[in-house]
């Protein structure tokens, strides 16, 4: 009788898994739709070029005219970004010395020069080769490490390589809902995806394993404690008790996050608004996806 009690109040995530995974398919279909109409806004970091930041001593012209007093440099693209009321961020192909310093003179007197960045396309293809370099090995490790850690239990419901494949579906959900936002900001507001933005990715990674891995562990003990229980209850039981351990360790993150998103300057900006969605996403996921994976794979493998 107390076992029936307990088990009316748990929430009942496994019969609702067919919302949460419809909602996850429009979000990942609507990311790959703006990959193909949008495209990546790639930063000079993997493009090459040079980013020059200038302060005007009023407000500074709109980009359109910005853009027009460059147009006699011979400068095959120019970007222009607001960045406040009175400075502008301009991307341009790689320059030398001189025409930068073409530029600040064509701008106008009065302006100044707040920062100035310049990377060779050789070494932008570098970086972008290195990155998505970085990313294949972290999955590899992470698919490694749960194979491994979760080697005694392909005597259950699912083998082990069943926790692992569930873990990297719900990393690269996490990835590709980061990655959409990101293609819309670029497309719409001129955000770019820079080494700081694959960073995010990593830390992303790094935080939605560690969520999914909590579910899982619990998970494996379920099955230890008790062969004969249905592996539906396990699985809903171990989501239970642990969605409060997730969403307070999510909820104290994001606080600092969105503090820091506030009020931590221009330069992390986007940084920290990747790490606001992959984290929460990784949350999402880890309760939503992972864990109902694991039953999906034991009706699949029946049959």
């Amino acid at each position: 009788m107390k076992k029936q009690v307990t088990e009316e109040k748990l929430f009942n995530i496994l019969g609702t898994r067919k919302i949460w995974y419809t909602i996850s398919s429009v979000m990942i279909i609507a990311t790959f739709i703006a990959w193909i109409a949008f495209g990546f806004n790639l930063g000079i970091d993997f493009t090459g070029g040079s980013l020059m930041q200038v302060k005007y001593p009023d407000v500074a012209p709109s980009s359109a005219e910005i853009a027009d007093q460059l147009s006699g440099l011979d400068l095959s693209e120019v970007v222009v970004q607001p960045s406040d009321e009175t400075t502008v961020i301009l991307k341009v192909p790689f320059v030398s010395n001189e025409q930068r310093q073409e530029i600040l003179s064509t701008l106008g007197e009065g302006v100044v020069e707040e920062s100035f960045e310049s990377i060779g396309p050789t070494i932008g293809q570098e970086l972008r080769e290195k990155s998505i370099t970085a990313i294949i090995l972290v999955v590899i490790a992470i698919i490694v490490y749960v194979a491994v850690a979760f080697r005694k239990v392909s005597q259950g419901p699912v083998p082990s390589w069943a926790f692992g494949v569930s873990a990297i579906i719900a990393l690269l959900h996490d990835i590709l809902i980061t990655l959409g936002v990101f293609l819309v900001l670029g497309h719409y507001f001129g955000v770019e995806i820079n080494v700081m933005f694959i960073t995010a990715l990593l830390t992303i990674l790094g935080f939605s394993v560690n969520d999914t891995i909590v579910v899982f562990d619990r998970i494996r003990e379920g099955l230890r404690r008790s062969q004969q229980e249905n592996f539906e209850g396990v699985i809903n039981e171990s989501i239970n008790h642990t969605m409060m351990r997730s969403l307070n360790t999510s909820i104290t993150t994001l606080i600092v996050l969105f503090a820091l998103y506030l009020f931590g300057g221009e330069t992390i900006k986007y940084f920290v608004l990747a790490l606001i969605i992959g984290i929460t996403a990784g949350t999402y996921s880890s309760i939503f996806i992972a864990s109902p994976l694991l039953l999906l794979w034991q009706k699949v493998l029946k049959r």
